[in-house]
């Protein structure tokens, strides 16, 4: 197997939804439907596909209306969302193809790695039950760690400090266009999933390169 990698990475950062598991539909249905409730939107898919895709919550109401929401709109709409989406993806949650045999080669290797993550607590803990995951990831950057969330830098930034390591060492994986600004704009050599966005995307917004999985990442790493 061969990939645009020099050397093995000093660690690896993966985001959450879309990267360890394949459930963009059921965020973007939720989305779509408390957009209507809450907001008076209608969107579609090119706004699911620029706008709310890779980010905060709040940060993605105020790309979607120009207006920052007050605390008061931005917490009804967290919960209204993200509970309307763990009530869609209860049970249907699958960890993406050869993500554990990729987590055992880097355990096996030294090779240390941490979440780097928009989702809330709640919904990492529901993410992580369902795919029994749980242990696995220690080290977290999750949305309320940071003051600005993806595409800006901080959460990988996070990320790797929290492994002790500098950006430029670390191999990041995600599979939204903001998560790949993010990951590139710290730094990080960025391969992304094309679990949510096209490969010409995922690349013109950074990423080296896009691949539809983990499967044979074992046999690179050896």
């Amino acid at each position: 197997m061969s990939l645009p990698l020099p050397t093995r990475p000093a660690g690896v950062l993966f985001d959450m939804d879309g990267v360890l598991t394949s459930n963009n539909p059921w965020h973007r249905q939720a989305w779509q439907e408390v957009a209507a409730e809450l907001l008076g939107l209608t969107l579609t898919a090119h706004d699911l596909d620029t706008k709310v895709d890779g980010g905060r919550n709040p940060e993605i109401i105020e790309r979607l209306t120009g207006k920052i929401p007050d605390e008061d709109l931005a917490r009804r709409f967290h919960v209204a969302k993200e509970t309307r989406y763990r009530d869609l993806a209860r049970g249907h949650l699958r960890e993406v193809a050869g993500l554990s045999e990729y987590l055992d080669a880097l355990e096996e290797r030294g090779v240390p790695f941490a979440l780097v993550t928009s989702a809330d607590a709640v919904n990492v803990e529901f993410g992580m039950e369902a795919l029994g995951l749980g242990h696995r990831f220690g080290p977290r950057v999750l949305g309320e760690h940071v003051t600005r969330g993806k595409p800006h830098p901080e959460p990988f930034e996070r990320g790797a400090a929290l492994l002790g390591l500098d950006p430029g060492a670390c191999l990041a994986h995600e599979d939204a266009v903001n998560g790949v600004k993010s990951a590139a704009g710290a730094g990080c050599t960025v391969v992304a999933l094309t679990t949510t966005a096209p490969p010409a995307s995922l690349l013109a917004a950074g990423a080296v390169l896009t691949v539809p999985d983990f499967t044979r990442w074992r046999e690179w790493l050896a």
